[in-house]
Order: C-alpha cells, then sequence, then structure tokens
C-alpha cells in the first residue's frame, strides 16, 4: 500500500528515498526548468511513497535534482520556474503497444496524422512509446522526435511484422532479422500466421543478433514455446486461453495455476491491452464506445471505421456467442498473475479500435481495476515496470522515475492520482524531455485538432 505521507528533513536528498547514499558532487549549472511547490510520486521496490513539498530541476532534458531544498546556483536568470501549487507528480507513462503512424502521408489520411497522434499521447502524460508495426520512413519520426522537430513521446519502434504474409521459410525469416536490425528497428514484431520452424527460426536470429521480438503469439506455436524462446513480451495476453482450450467456456481454478506457473517459470512479461480485446472480442457496450468524447480527435475516416466494427462485426475476433465468457476469462487470469507477482506493462494497442492516443489509458485503467489490480500497481505497471524493461536496450535513457539521472518525463496532477484515476485526466502540465506543456497550451492543440477532424 502507498504511504499518503513521506516527507524529508530539510535539505535530505532523493537519493534518501531510493535507499542511496549521496554522494558529494560538483556544483551543477543552473537548470533549464524548476518545477517547486510539488509532491513526488517516488517508488522503493513496487511501493509508492510520497515525497512533498519537493522541486524538480531539469537540465537538457534530465532531472538533476529532486529535493525539499535546491542550491542557489540552480535557478538562474533565464531558468523556467513552474508552481507545482502543492499538486502530484508522476513519470510519465509508457504505452507498451502502440501503433505510431509512418511519417508519410498514407491511406488518404491529413498530413498532420502523425504530429497529431503523437501529440495527443504526450497531452495525457504518455511520453514514451513502444510503436509495435513499422512503417515506411517511421523512424524518421523517432529521429525528428530526439532532435526536437516534432513534438512526441520517446520512440522504441518495432518493424513490419513477421507474419505468414511476410515469412515464406526459415531461412527467409533469419534472413529478414538481420535486414530489420540493419534497418535500425529497436526489435521485431510477430503476428499471427508464423509456422513453427519460422518462428524458431526468428527466436534464433533475434538472440544471435540480440535484439528483443515481441507482440502475439501464433497459433502453430504456442506459449510455452514462445516462452522458452525467449519472446519479451507477450501481447494481449494472446495464446494463454488457448494453451488451456478455454476461450468459449469458463477457466477452472487449475488452469489459471497451470498459466501463472508457465509464465512465473520463464519470467514472462505480458502487455494485456484488456479494454482493447474487449471491444475487439465484442464484449464492449457499442454505445458506450461510441460515446467517447475522443473519438472527435481522429479522422472522419478512422472515427467511421470505427463506429462499424459492432454492426459488421468487424474482425476474425469478434465472437458475440463466447465474447462475455471469453473477457472474463481474461480478467481472471490478470487478477492471477497480478496476485502471483507476474511481470505486468501497460499498454493500450492505440490508436486501434476506439482507442485514441493517451486517452486510451484511462480505459485501460478501468479494465485493469476490475481484474484486481490497485492503482498503485496500475502505475507501477506504466512506469517503472516499462522503465526496467527499457534499461537493456543499448543507449536508451533512463525512465520510468522522478529522480536524478533519469529523463525529464512527468506529468503535473492537481490531485493525487494514488486515491483516484480521475486525477490524471486533465493533467495541469506535462514534460516531456524537458519540455514543458502548461494546460493552456494543451487545450489549444486539442483544440486544434478537434477542429481539424471535425465532421464536416
Amino acid at each position: 500500500m502507498f504511504q499518503l505521507s513521506k516527507k524529508l528533513l530539510p535539505g535530505a536528498s532523493l537519493l534518501l528515498v531510493m535507499g542511496c547514499s549521496p554522494q558529494p558532487s560538483a556544483p551543477v549549472p543552473a537548470a533549464d526548468t524548476v518545477v517547486n511547490n510539488v509532491n513526488v510520486i517516488t517508488w522503493q521496490n513496487q511501493q509508492a511513497t510520497l515525497f512533498e513539498d519537493a522541486n524538480i530541476a531539469v537540465q537538457d532534458g534530465r532531472i538533476v535534482a529532486v529535493s525539499s531544498t535546491l542550491d542557489a546556483t540552480m535557478i538562474g536568470e533565464s531558468t523556467q520556474v513552474i508552481d507545482g501549487n502543492d499538486g502530484y507528480a508522476l513519470a510519465g507513462f509508457t504505452e507498451m503497444h502502440g501503433h505510431v503512424p509512418a511519417a508519410v502521408n498514407f491511406a488518404d489520411m491529413p498530413a498532420s496524422y502523425a504530429n497529431d497522434m503523437l501529440f495527443l499521447y504526450v497531452a495525457n502524460g504518455v511520453t514514451t512509446v513502444r510503436g509495435m508495426l513499422g512503417y515506411t520512413n517511421q523512424l524518421q519520426l523517432k529521429d525528428d522526435i530526439a532532435a526536437g522537430k516534432r513534438v512526441g513521446p520517446t520512440l522504441f519502434l518495432a518493424g513490419p511484422s513477421f507474419n505468414d504474409a511476410t515469412v515464406e521459410s526459415p531461412e527467409q525469416a533469419a534472413a529478414r532479422v538481420q535486414e530489420h536490425v540493419a534497418a535500425g528497428w529497436d526489435l521485431l514484431k510477430i503476428h499471427p500466421g508464423l509456422q513453427l520452424e519460422e518462428y524458431r527460426a526468428v527466436a534464433a536470429a533475434a538472440r544471435n543478433a540480440g535484439i528483443d521480438f515481441a507482440g502475439h503469439v501464433p497459433v502453430d506455436v504456442g506459449i510455452s514455446v514462445a516462452m522458452e524462446e525467449g519472446q519479451r513480451t507477450i501481447d494481449h495476453l494472446d495464446g494463454y486461453l488457448r494453451y488451456v482450450d478455454a476461450i468459449d467456456r469458463p477457466i477452472t481454478p487449475s488452469e489459471l495455476d497451470t498459466l501463472v506457473e508457465l509464465t512465473l517459470q520463464h519470467n514472462m512479461a505480458v502487455v494485456p491491452t484488456q479494454a482493447l480485446w474487449a471491444t475487439l472480442i465484442g464484449a464492449g457496450d457499442a454505445e458506450s464506445l461510441a460515446s467517447y468524447p475522443e473519438l472527435a480527435l481522429v479522422p472522419e475516416k478512422v472515427r467511421q471505421g470505427w463506429l462499424g466494427y459492432y454492426p459488421s462485426r468487424g474482425s476474425s475476433y469478434f465472437n458475440v456467442e463466447h465474447a462475455a465468457v471469453q473477457q472474463d476469462n481474461r480478467r481472471k487470469l490478470l487478477n492471477a498473475l497480478y496476485d502471483a507477482g507476474a511481470k505486468i506493462i501497460f499498454g493500450t494497442d492505440a490508436p486501434q479500435l476506439f482507442s485514441v492516443p493517451g486517452y486510451s489509458i484511462h480505459h485501460e485503467i478501468r479494465y485493469m481495476q476490475a481484474a484486481g489490480m490497485p492503482l498503485e500497481a496500475i502505475y507501477y505497471s506504466a512506469t517503472v515496470a516499462a522503465g526496467n524493461y527499457f534499461s537493456s536496450y543499448e543507449n536508451a535513457p533512463k525512465l520510468g522515475h522522478i529522480a536524478t539521472g533519469y529523463q525529464a518525463d512527468f506529468m503535473l496532477l492537481a490531485e493525487n492520482p494514488l486515491a483516484s484515476a480521475a486525477a490524471l485526466k486533465q493533467p495541469q502540465g506535462i514534460m516531456v524531455r524537458g519540455q514543458w506543456f502548461d494546460r493552456t497550451t494543451l487545450d489549444a492543440r486539442i483544440a486544434d485538432i478537434r477542429e481539424r477532424y471535425r465532421s464536416r
């Protein structure tokens, strides 16, 4: 459980909060930005703690100090000082299963589409996205964001997926891995359709190249083999219910035990995407989905496609007869995985089917709570757990904490998010890689996007 009060003595360092001993250091140059009078949510293992009445100093996109007092030299003439108004600072969320648009115009989408979707992530406190389907020139988005040419979350990108349409043999699969590595993709995306030997060839080549592979679990492979081969995450809990043949009937306690034991045995991480999957299989409420106000923030073509999904039963996953029992099985499975201490990392699959970038986090939080996960655990999955995942990536910034040395990614909230997830819905400001967006700026940009995609 989180502690509602954890205040440091005057002059104490966040290093003490993190369980480390402070070390002498050279004077720090004046900060670019200082957020003062703020209550910072920090972590001791998986326990959230409030560091009250703190200051956060940021220099060159990194946090250089989090403390109850700041050296006077850290505030210079050009330092931007932001009054936190006794609000709460929570590390930026990671979207572990995002669908980042292409950097070029495509499918009659407006030229602004990529920039708009990237901004919507940021406006809702999503400061890192693991993109799970590569497109032409998509890596340009990552470079542009890193160079400050576009506003968006830090991107880690999978290339075009490995599936039955892109892979024809084990040999070709292994060669394709090398092509993705040479192109600069951060990981490989697994989609349904791969045959077992093709999948094993991808896995072997990925291990040799030192690149992650993640995503779905092809039917011919199964979760046991996927875990044995070292798939880094299983997204959508894909293949779990199929493994115990519990797609169309209630799952049993012993079957849940089997799935949990297998997950723990292989130290497997899962990205549940509960809200999106409920929608996809037909377990959502079509009227409620259609009433989401954020649908006004996507192009008309996208919006109409989503609104037509339920009337047309628009995919092979749609299953009216068994959707309710399948979703209840997924809820029980996530609860069992959480209770057992399995690795859970936050993801929503936005922008996909009623999942608007950034706004989708609120629906996913609701579904994760319904599966028995407390807010503290959900926030951990979206911050620290994701940061731990990316810590193995070469040259990746330190993510997931508001602490010295970490990338300056956080949201400023008026109310305590540990008391209610509603606190996340209207951030007072967002900092992404040291760039600050106040509420007025966020509202103006969102209004522009809404007007651009207004039904004509």
